[in-house]
């Protein structure tokens, strides 16, 4: 009866990640709810630099992973590296706490640089750390881990959704003095999540038979010596955030740097296959068509909740939503969809019907492509003074949320699936590249959103008018690059399988 209980449950390991990673996804989302709104608001930001600034912070956040991975994995284990990067993101909205406390003057300018400087060096260390540890938990043979990894990913969308409502409710009032203490929640909660791990960490990580998880590795060179350089990390993440805003776009060229370093690198290992190599290839193409996905996606945060603001009525029963919640429904149709479309993909593969990955991920880019279709005919001919009604945005994120579940999912497994053995985790850095890269490009188009008054953006010879040619732009993008995808569909999986 004991060993069938133990079998059946999952270890107080993974509840402990669970809780520690919901508490960390408040303080990110929470925090992310209502940035551009700060920016725009309190620091006085038009919404072009406050786009470009956002898209930047983003996209550094998604880069330093691949540093903070690297570093946890030959000097300090997974739970040194989550613990200093859960204090680093804590101090990170403390600052931002000053800096909207300070707002508008130079002082609070200093630290809202140095509040999100110490979030994107923090969440280098936690990020890829915190969702390595799951599987550790478990034997290689345990039939648990993928259910496991599906708990921890409802930990993510739980913090998330509390953590925007939060934020939303008290920060996002229509006061810039208020966006501070949305800043404090998040602070308040990160520390919740790092105590919470600390507490637990020796009692609840190890594996089944005992042996404790994530600590040092046995060969490090040390581990005191990587505090030193936490200055200059720090030093490099603003450097790059400032130039990128202010002087020079210097963020994508070091993202392209990298991508294609890390192409040459592999490509030229002699010990690959073809096969090898026919996959290789396939990852790097997926992880192209998303950077078209998440740059549109993205613009969640940022055009679309200038919009929610500005142009549509969010007035129920008298009472006025914040701008900046309607973000939480993506968070609740993922909960919502994410059974329903893996009982979908089941269904299908029984009857051997089941779209091969890259098909599925050209369905998302599909669904992404009629979400702001969808926004077109809500702000086609608006007239001046009048708010579009929020059943469109609702719709835009439902249709998104399911695009979310077609490709996000998918082409993580897809990237697991193919990379080659001696290459897995520089692969995987491939796809946090082509996140961050995407974000960068989210805050750009961003910045092309229209405002009256102002002369109208152009995007390689489009003038962008009105909200409707700014949301065909999306509309055109997502579904070309859906095409395409579905074009090369067969291609792609013939190299998937190709012979070694």
């Amino acid at each position: 009866m004991e060993q069938t209980t133990k079998a059946a449950g999952h270890p107080k390991g993974l509840y402990l990640l669970f809780a520690t990673e919901m508490w960390e996804r408040f303080s990110y989302y929470g925090m992310r709810a209502v940035l551009v709104l700060f920016l725009t608001k309190a620091m006085l930001m038009d919404k072009a630099f406050a786009s470009k600034f956002y898209g930047g912070y983003t996209s550094l956040i998604y880069l330093t992973p691949l540093i903070g991975g690297y570093i946890s994995d030959r000097y300090w284990g997974n739970r040194r590296s989550i613990l200093v990067g859960g204090i680093l993101m804590a101090v990170g909205q403390f600052i931002l706490f000053a800096a909207g406390s300070a707002y508008g003057t130079p002082l609070g300018q200093g630290l809202l640089y140095l509040g999100l400087g110490s979030m994107i060096i923090g969440n280098g260390f936690f990020k890829p750390n915190i969702s390595s540890m799951v599987g550790t938990l478990y034997s290689a043979t345990d039939k648990r881990r993928d259910a496991a990894y599906t708990i921890f990913y409802m930990g993510i969308n739980l913090g998330s959704f509390i953590g925007n409502t939060i934020t939303s409710l008290i920060g996002d009032t229509g006061r810039p003095e208020d966006f501070r203490w949305a800043f404090l929640a998040c602070g308040i909660a990160m520390v919740l999540g790092t105590g919470l791990f600390q507490w637990g960490k020796n009692k609840y990580l190890h594996t089944p038979e005992g042996e404790q998880v994530g600590n040092t590795p046995i060969n490090s060179p040390g581990v005191k010596g990587v505090f030193a350089i936490l200055p200059v990390m720090l030093a490099l993440a603003l450097g790059f955030l400032w130039l990128d805003s202010t002087t020079l776009p210097v963020i994508m060229p070091l993202l392209i740097l990298s991508a294609v370093g890390i192409a040459a690198l592999i490509l030229l290992d002699k010990s690959l296959t073809h096969g090898d190599r026919q996959r290789v290839y396939v990852i790097f193409t997926v992880a192209f068509f998303v950077v078209f996905f998440w740059a549109a996606f993205e613009q969640a945060p940022a055009s679309l909740t200038f919009f929610a603001d500005e142009q549509m009525n969010r007035t129920i029963m008298g009472y006025t939503l914040p701008a900046s919640i309607f973000q939480n429904l993506n968070a609740f149709f993922i909960v919502t969809c994410a059974p329903l479309m893996a009982m979908l993909w089941t269904a299908l593969g029984k009857r051997g019907q089941e779209p091969p990955s890259p098909m599925k991920m050209a369905i998302g880019l599909a669904l992404l492509a009629f979400g702001y279709l969808v926004m077109c005919f809500g702000v086609n001919d608006l007239q001046p003074g009048v708010k579009v009604s929020m059943f469109f945005l609702v719709a835009l994120y439902f249709l998104h949320s399911i695009g979310e579940l077609c490709l996000s999912p998918i082409g993580l497994s897809l990237v697991n699936k193919l990379a080659p053995l001696k290459f897995s985790s520089l692969l995987m850095a491939v796809w946090f590249l082509a996140n961050a890269a995407a974000n960068y490009l989210a805050g750009f188009m961003s910045s092309l959103y229209p405002e009256a008054g102002k002369p109208s953006p152009k995007l390689l010879g489009f003038e962008i008018t009105d909200l409707y040619s700014f949301f065909m732009v999306f509309v055109f993008a997502a579904a070309i690059a859906s095409l395409i995808l579905f074009l090369v569909n067969r291609k792609l999986v013939k190299m998937m399988n190709a012979p070694a």
